[in-house]
């Protein structure tokens, strides 16, 4: 019985850790910087995310998209897609704010940083 323990507290452990990895909750609207070799702007994504999954919409200068993506313990993905060129954004992420790298369907890459609303 007595190596069954600590089995058991290893499994208890590792599931408060998976839980506290995806406590991130990006659901919300967010404002965001883009500062790329080819430009700047201020897109806005409104999120919406279940479990680890998101689902929303990309409004900015390459006009309205919808966009999915993912965030496992605090590292986010999104993408979209804008006349047939792959947009995404990749980077870490809190329920407040965002920052990471971003790549425009590989004609420019750059950086983001962005706080919800």
């Amino acid at each position: 019985m007595k190596p069954l323990l600590p089995l058991l507290l290893f499994f208890l452990l590792f599931g408060l850790v998976a839980q506290a990895q995806t406590a991130v909750d990006v659901s919300g609207k967010w404002n965001l910087t883009v500062d790329t070799d080819a430009g700047s702007g201020t897109p806005t994504f409104l999120l919406k995310q279940e479990g680890e999954k998101i689902t929303g919409t990309y409004s900015g200068q390459l006009g309205e998209a919808p966009l999915t993506g993912t965030i496992k313990g605090g590292v986010i993905h999104i993408e979209f897609a804008v006349e047939g060129n792959k947009i995404t954004y990749d980077g870490k992420a809190s329920s407040t704010e965002m920052e990471g790298k971003v790549d425009l369907a590989g004609m420019a890459t750059g950086t983001f940083k962005g706080k919800k609303d």
